[in-house]
């Protein structure tokens, strides 16, 4: 496919922490560190996410405590249940999209289907569902299991998932609440659908207590790079957020992503691919240099050794030593594209505090280091590329690296002509160019009900 020259950076504000994305970002003198935990703080940073038009905040999730520090270093043990919080925020924010993450391993799907149709109700249309299938093995013990569901098994789940939740999102059509006083009549039968799904996960008879959501069914977006991940991606998503740290890589990436696309019956012919990038910036390049020293510093090495650990598949390294080789892993039903890169560095001979060093900044995504227009440049660079379609922003300390970004990058951005200057009308689904998926029960063009087929989404 090729790229039109008029094309735009879609991005995401990654807002997951509250403090920042950089594992030592709470002990930052200008962190507010109780920032997970703290409203005001989030109302705050999501409205400066507005002033810089992003098109979504994004909150990343797990249920289970983030990773295995038991030694008191790691500010990532308590944060807001995502859904509550964004539905707070939803009243304080009027552009924002926003994105949650919702584990379709640990979740069932009538309460995803429910909760995200209600917050695309309460944001007048700006919702968004991050699926995946969670690959934290300690969330297994939080929900009565022994262990950690296969890699396969969970991908399988997720497909049928996906399909009873968006089932559940046409259970009402989009004109069955006719409301109307005078006759008495506040539904109109004929649009109400009974899903009676039975599936080999799933038996869900519907409907969903929720009339159908503002978008259609709020956008999805998708966070696995493995081969099951991507094929995910390829039948259910919209937008994808991926780990790919250099420009060649995510060239590789995008364009085996959209080829997978034609072997779909999908209402979008194209998909949003949103590289993560923590931006360490600055007036110059040395200052930027400077900023990111100063954090690289405040990361204590327990934390480092129990974030790598974590990110292996929860395999302790806190017995080997931190300035020999990684050892030979185990296999794990964790986060297999984050491992796989992990372990491609401890080949090229990093030793375990290098690879905690490294990944603790960003935990595999792009990292750059420079002055704004620097910056700003190589993101324009990775969209005309087609390394990119935009950025899921991880500012590695927060208010600081957002406020920052809003104020000096973006503006670097528009003078280059890969930012917009203003938000569009209307929903997050059409300030982003994409189309709203029709009821399964709607007429289709030859007068039947049933799927839509495919569409390209224009530029946005």
């Amino acid at each position: 496919m090729s790229e039109p020259e008029d094309r735009e950076l879609v991005l995401g504000a990654y807002l997951s922490y509250g403090t920042g994305h950089h594992a030592a970002a709470w002990r930052h003198p200008d962190a507010v560190a109780d920032g997970a935990q703290n409203i005001d703080h989030y109302i705050d940073i999501a409205r400066t996410a507005e002033r810089g038009l992003f098109d979504f905040m994004f909150l990343s999730d797990t249920p289970s405590v983030f990773n295995d520090d038991r030694d008191g270093y790691g500010s990532r043990v308590v944060v807001f249940e995502p859904m509550t919080l964004l539905s707070a925020l939803a009243m304080k924010t009027t552009h924002l999209g926003l994105v949650a993450t919702a584990s379709t391993t640990y979740k069932e799907p009538y309460n995803v289907a429910r909760e995200f149709a209600s917050l695309d109700l309460l944001s007048g249309g700006r919702a968004g569902w991050n699926m995946v299938t969670s690959s934290k093995k300690d969330a297994a013990h939080n929900f009565g299991l022994d262990e950690h569901p296969e890699h396969g098994d969970r991908y399988r789940r997720a497909a049928e998932f996906f399909e009873v939740v968006t089932g559940l999102w046409d259970s009402w059509e989009d004109d069955a609440f006719p409301r109307d006083k005078e006759r008495g009549v506040f539904y109109d039968p004929a649009r109400r659908h009974v899903l009676g799904h039975e599936g080999a996960h799933f038996g869900v008879r519907g409907e969903l207590n929720v009339s159908r959501p503002p978008q259609g069914h709020p956008l999805v977006v998708q966070a696995g790079s493995s081969e099951d991940g991507k094929e995910l991606a390829a039948r259910t998503a919209e937008a994808v957020f991926t780990a790919q740290p250099d420009m060649a890589a995510a060239q590789a990436f995008r364009q085996d992503l959209r080829q997978r696309l034609a072997q779909y019956d999908r209402v979008n012919r194209d998909i949003l691919v949103m590289p993560g990038l923590c931006p360490f910036i600055g007036a110059t390049d040395e200052e930027a240099r400077e900023k990111f020293e100063q954090l690289q510093r405040l990361i204590h090495p327990g934390l480092g050794v129990a974030m790598l650990s974590d990110l292996v598949g929860g395999f302790d390294l806190s017995g080997y030593d931190v300035d020999g080789p990684l050892p030979e892993l185990p296999p794990s039903n964790g986060n297999q594209s984050r491992r796989g890169l992990i372990e491609k560095l401890a080949a090229e001979g990093l030793t375990i505090r290098q690879l905690y060093e490294r990944m603790t900044i960003a935990r595999g995504h792009l990292v750059l280091v420079g002055s704004y227009r620097r910056v700003a440049r190589t993101m324009a660079q990775w969209l005309r590329s087609g390394a990119a379609d935009g950025f899921n922003i991880m500012p590695p300390q927060l208010p600081g690296g957002l406020t920052e970004f809003v104020d000096h990058v973006v503006p670097e951005l528009q003078k280059l002509g890969v930012y917009k200057e203003g938000y569009r009308e209307g929903t997050l689904r059409e300030k982003l160019g994409l189309r709203r998926p029709p009821s399964r029960y709607a007429p289709a063009a030859d007068g039947a009900p049933g799927h839509v087929g495919p569409s390209h989404y224009g530029n946005r």
